[in-house]
């Protein structure tokens, strides 16, 4: 299959750069997954969309402030750090610019020495381990110092970094937000909740592969990212009770159905308490086994995400739908318009 069937033209105009002053004052496009019939609504009508009986879920995940500025103690030349995933122990597998500068055994300081970091391996691409010393706890160090990793196209500085959290958020680890939980209120979850509509919560920790265009000529070349999820025992047995009840399960974001879709899969359609790492690839062909719906954002052309949506809905309506919304004039990817696929 051609990834070029997943293009789209998209002005860069429509690129949100910053978030709504309200969380769910966003736009939500609802997509008929049968009919690929679009209704244009607002955020909080989602809650019309959802039965009593149905379970939500969403990823508890907490971005951390993985964007570190520092200097190489030797020569005080400035160094940009960004954080990937932790290795082992203090040590964490990071991005650095400018990577040439940096060689086995290299010593970087941040905060005037209130964190330190030696490279004790040199990966491709810029790629190092850095391992990590300091006083205290290390996610409270990091929260003083660094910064939040935007994604590449948004160019605006974010003035309260809480908003490219989710109000659930709560198992620090991710490189990116799980961005369709965005839109998400406190009000609004207490409405479904009030309406008889489970919530339930996995954790997958995005990690920066998410944005990594398909580079390959056809979609099944592409590799993709691992990353780490975790379900418990109680939101595996409310899942099953939901689907044994004949409700539908939705999920909030690719992030969640990619981790449902993982231990569906090994479970023939059973869910378990299970953690690890999944580089699960969803795209047009196939078959959903523990998923009815999903919420999620308007997504990069040619990316991983736009052919997972399609997956679900059929490439035909998602492409069409995607068209509306450029005509419409909605906002796109972190900071944008919801879509919910039904």
């Amino acid at each position: 299959m051609k990834v070029e069937l997943f293009d789209f033209n998209l002005p860069e105009e429509l690129i949100a750069q910053v978030p709504l002053e309200k969380r769910d004052a966003s736009r939500l496009m609802v997509l008929d997954k049968t009919s690929g019939a679009v209704r244009h609504q607002q955020f909080p009508d989602i809650i019309g969309h959802l039965n009593e009986g149905d379970c939500l879920v969403l990823n508890d995940t907490r971005v951390l402030p993985a964007r570190l500025f520092g200097i190489k103690e030797d020569t005080g030349a400035k160094i940009e750090v960004l954080l990937l995933k932790q290795a082992e122990g203090d040590a964490w597998e990071t991005l650095i610019k400018p990577a040439k500068r940096i060689k086995k055994g290299s010593i970087l300081t941040f905060g005037e020495g209130k964190l330190t970091a030696k490279c004790i391996e040199e990966q491709e691409h810029g790629g190092r381990i850095l391992e990590f010393s300091y006083e205290g706890i290390f996610y409270e160090v990091l929260e003083s110092l660094g910064e939040m990793p935007l994604p590449p196209y948004i160019k605006e500085q974010l003035d309260d970094r809480e908003r490219y959290q989710t109000v659930f958020s709560r198992e620090a680890g991710s490189a990116a937000a799980p961005t369709a939980g965005l839109h998400f209120t406190e009000d609004i979850l207490g409405r479904l909740q009030d309406k008889g509509v489970s919530v339930a919560y996995i954790t997958l920790h995005v990690g920066l592969g998410t944005f990594r265009p398909v580079s390959a000529d056809t979609v099944e070349e592409h590799e993709m990212h691992a990353e780490f999820y975790q379900m418990t025992e109680g939101t595996a047995r409310l899942l099953n009770e939901t689907r044994a009840a004949g409700g539908r399960i939705v999920t909030v974001g690719t992030t969640s159905t990619r981790t449902l879709e993982t231990i569906a899969s090994a479970g023939d359609g059973v869910f378990s308490e299970e953690s690890g790492w999944t580089n699960i690839f969803i795209y047009p062909g196939y078959e959903f086994k523990g998923i009815d719906g999903m919420l999620t954002n308007f997504h990069l052309p040619k990316s991983s995400l736009i052919m997972l949506v399609s997956s679900l809905a059929g490439r035909e309506n998602v492409m069409s739908a995607y068209e509306e919304a450029v005509k419409e004039r909605y906002r796109f990817f972190s900071f944008g318009d919801a879509m919910l696929i039904i």
